[in-house]
């Protein structure tokens, strides 16, 4: 028999906590930062090269994957963490986020969504069974349930309705996904920025039971503020004793606000995507390589990094690649970018265990706030 995948909390500071998601592909060390695999890739990255920043765990796209390759060919060929050659746990996410914000005509009913593809046009429909079993046929370790989300600011009447067909898909899902030893299902809260919604949604999911929790509707342009107000009360609404994952989550200083409320997984295409276009994440702030500013300076990117873009490579150069369009540009930046969000975890990891995370989370705001380095 499989083993069951469990959560082991291993000490808290205030509200954050640090511990270890055990599952059959190897543990996760919460909090956890996923990079985003959307494709089956983590954009512009070997596999051994995101394993090597410090992630143990990747996200992949249950509706882009449906829709290319395919889920059932990707089964055929092995599964997915063979296909992209990642044998590390992997969290597919239910599609439903993506089928609201990309998909091109859609209709919502009780059973589920139809929608047209944003690649060909095609016709396809997702509901909580046809999630589950696409992501069953993907062979994710963590998966999460269908869910709908509205986008922020949206009226309390149709948050309310939203949450309640998600917890109606919840309860579907739970069903759909059946008993799967090595596999967990995370049920998502929804509610918008409603505390007494948020309660509902919450009482709603710990009366179907999940492996994990997930705060849903978050980061959808609320601002930082919103999301900080919300996060006050929402972790503290789930289990205790099962993992807290904020999907879609997001900036440094956003990852660290939420983990002192209480988070323990997080996802966000920023470091990856930010990279692409020359923006790198220091632990001094926001860097623009392409500035003309760094054409002449020999300094690397941030002295205390060790990743190869900082150990290897001037700031001049990386500012050349990028001005030349070149590919290593994206490479270096998104390695980078990858290796500080990681760093992050780490550096919360080590002090929520020695008791002494107020005085990190201080120390890692004072050093953002003094911006970067002087230009030459």
């Amino acid at each position: 028999m499989a083993p069951k995948i469990t959560f082991d909390l291993k000490a808290r500071d205030g509200k954050a906590r640090t511990g270890v998601i055990s599952t059959p592909r190897g543990d996760i060390r919460t909090p956890a930062f996923m990079p985003v695999g959307t494709a089956a890739t983590v954009k512009a990255m070997m596999p051994e090269s995101v394993r090597e920043t410090g992630a143990d765990i990747l996200l992949g796209n249950t509706y882009h994957l449906m829709l290319r390759p395919t889920a059932e060919r990707i089964d055929r060929l092995g599964g997915l963490h063979k296909f992209m050659n990642w044998d590390r746990p992997i969290l597919t996410d239910s599609g439903g986020f993506q089928v609201m914000s990309l998909a091109g005509l859609r209709k919502l009913t009780e059973k589920g969504v139809t929608f047209k593809s944003h690649i060909d046009g095609s016709k396809h429909e997702l509901t909580p069974e046809r999630s589950m079993e696409i992501q069953r046929l993907l062979g994710s370790d963590i998966v999460m349930c269908f869910d709908e989300c509205p986008a922020l600011p949206a009226t309390r009447d149709r948050i309310a309705e939203s949450m309640r067909l998600s917890m109606r898909w919840a309860e579907r899902s739970k069903q759909a996904f059946g008993d799967r030893p090595g596999h967990a299902l995370f049920g998502i809260m929804q509610g918008g920025l409603e505390q007494d919604l948020r309660e509902e949604s919450a009482e709603a999911l710990k009366n179907i039971g999940f492996d994990g929790y997930a705060v849903g509707g978050l980061a959808v342009g609320e601002g930082q503020e919103a999301m900080f107000d919300c996060l006050d009360y929402a972790p503290d609404m789930l289990p205790e004793d099962k993992p807290r994952y904020l999907m879609g989550v997001g900036k440094p200083d956003d990852i660290v606000g939420a983990v002192a409320r209480g988070i323990d997984m997080m996802d966000c295409v920023l470091p990856s995507r930010s990279g692409r276009t020359g923006q790198a994440f220091t632990r001094h702030g926001v860097v623009n390589i392409k500035n003309a500013r760094h054409a002449d300076d020999p300094r690397p990117l941030d002295e205390n990094c060790s990743c190869p873009a900082c150990s290897k490579y001037s700031r001049a150069y990386l500012h050349h690649v990028f001005r030349s369009n070149e590919m290593i540009s994206g490479m270096l930046l998104t390695w980078h970018n990858l290796h500080y969000f990681q760093d992050i975890m780490a550096g919360m990891r080590e002090a929520i265990a020695a008791g002494t995370f107020e005085t990190w989370q201080k120390d890692f705001h004072d050093q953002r706030a003094q911006g970067d380095i002087e230009p030459l």
